[in-house]
C-alpha cells in the first residue's frame, strides 16, 4: 500500500502569500520551498514533490516540518554556518572614506592592492567589493569644462533657439575648424580584414604634412560645404566667408561659431559690416560641444580620417573632398531636443 502523506492545511491568506513568494522579485529559495509547499497542500505525494520541485525526499519532509512549526516564516532562509563575515561595518567605512581620500604622494589615483596594503588585513578582493557595493570606480575619470562667459546663459538661449526655431527664409550654418588634420601613412601597406581576422595595420608611421579643413553645417538641410587650407588663420577664414556668401547668396545667413581669435579680427569685423545679412553667433567661452558641426566632425573623423593611410597631404585632401560629396548626396541634419533651460541647468549641476 502507497505511503501517501495527508494534504497540508492551508488558509485563504496563506495560499495566497504562498503564490506571491513565487514572484520573481522573490530569492529564489524562498519561491522553491513555498512551490513544495503549494504541491503538499494539493495531496501531491512527498516523492512526486521531490521530483517536480528537484529536491530529495527527506529535504521535503523537512520543509514541511518547518511548515507546520512555524507556517510562513519556516521558508526564509537560515543563517549558513561556518565563519561570520571578516569585513565589519568599520572597515568598509573606512576603505570608503580612504577611497575618496588623495593616494599618497606620486600616485594619481588608489587601487585595489595599494588600498589593500595601506589598510592591511583586508584582500584586494575584498577592497573590489565594497567599491562595486557603494558605486566607486577610482580608475575612471571623466572631463568637464565650466564656461567663465558673464553672457553665457544668453548665447545658450540664441544658438539653441536657432536649433529650435531657425528664421524662416533664412540659412542657419554652424561654422568650424578642424585644425591639423595630419596625413598619416604606415610604414607597411594594410592587411585586408579576412574571415575571423579583423583588419591589420603596423603601429608605426610617417608624417607627411598636415591640413585644416573648414566646414559649414547647414542646420536645417544637413549639407555640408568644406575647405581644406595648408594653414589656420583670419585670411583663410575670411575666405570661406566669403566662399559661403557666395554659396548662399539669398536671404540672411546665420552663421554660430566659437571664440577663435581668427572670427573677431578687425578684417572679419569689416567683412561683418559690408555684409549685413551675415549674422554671427557665438558659442559661450569653452563651449564650443554646442556647435552642431562638432557631432559631424566626430563622424569624419572614426569614417574617413583615422583609419586611412595617405603618402601625402594632397591625398588626404582628396579623401575628405570624396567624404563630403558622399555625405550631401545623402545628407541629414541633427535633431537638437534639449531645452536651452534644461541645458543650464545641467552645466549648472556639473560645475558643482
Amino acid at each position: 500500500m502507497a505511503n501517501i502523506a495527508r494534504p497540508l492545511m492551508l488558509s485563504e491568506d496563506e495560499r495566497h502569500a504562498l503564490v506571491g513568494l513565487r514572484a520573481p522579485s522573490v530569492p529564489a529559495g524562498v519561491a522553491r520551498r513555498a512551490r513544495a509547499v503549494l504541491l503538499m497542500a494539493d495531496a501531491v505525494s512527498g516523492v512526486d514533490v521531490a521530483r517536480l520541485t528537484g529536491y530529495t525526499a527527506v529535504q521535503v519532509s523537512r520543509i514541511r516540518q518547518r511548515f507546520c512549526q512555524e507556517r510562513l516564516a519556516g521558508l526564509e532562509d537560515r543563517p549558513r554556518s561556518g565563519r561570520p563575515p571578516s569585513v565589519t561595518k568599520r572597515t568598509t567605512a573606512r576603505v570608503v572614506a580612504l577611497t575618496l581620500k588623495p593616494p599618497p604622494a606620486g600616485v594619481t589615483h588608489w587601487s585595489t592592492r595599494d588600498l589593500a596594503d595601506t589598510i592591511g588585513g583586508v584582500s584586494h578582493t575584498t577592497i573590489h567589493r565594497i567599491w562595486q557595493a557603494h558605486a566607486l570606480q577610482p580608475h575612471r575619470v571623466e572631463t568637464f569644462k565650466h564656461s567663465t562667459d558673464p553672457n553665457a546663459e544668453t548665447k545658450i538661449y540664441d544658438v539653441v533657439g536657432l536649433y529650435l526655431q531657425p528664421p524662416q527664409n533664412a540659412v542657419v550654418l554652424s561654422v568650424d575648424e578642424k585644425t591639423q588634420i595630419q596625413a598619416l601613412s604606415r610604414t607597411q601597406p594594410l592587411l585586408p580584414m579576412r574571415p575571423g581576422l579583423p583588419a591589420r595595420r603596423t603601429h608605426d608611421y610617417r608624417r607627411n604634412g598636415l591640413t585644416s579643413l573648414y566646414a559649414a553645417f547647414n542646420v536645417k538641410s544637413g549639407e555640408v560645404v568644406g575647405a581644406c587650407q595648408p594653414r589656420h588663420t583670419a585670411v583663410e577664414f575670411l575666405d570661406f566667408l566669403q566662399l559661403l556668401h557666395r554659396r548662399y547668396p539669398r536671404g540672411d545667413l546665420h552663421v554660430i561659431l566659437d571664440n577663435s581669435s581668427t572670427h573677431s579680427t578687425p578684417a572679419v569685423r569689416a567683412w561683418r559690416e559690408a555684409h549685413p545679412r551675415v549674422h554671427f553667433h557665438f558659442t559661450p567661452t569653452g563651449a564650443s560641444w554646442l556647435n552642431l558641426v562638432e557631432v559631424w566632425f566626430s563622424i569624419l573623423t572614426r569614417k574617413s580620417v583615422r583609419r586611412g593611410s595617405f603618402d601625402t597631404v594632397r591625398a588626404l585632401v582628396k579623401h575628405i573632398g570624396r567624404y563630403i560629396e558622399r555625405w550631401n548626396n545623402n545628407p541629414h541634419p541633427f535633431v537638437w531636443t534639449k531645452q536651452p533651460a534644461d541645458l543650464i541647468k545641467k552645466v549648472e549641476r556639473r560645475a558643482r
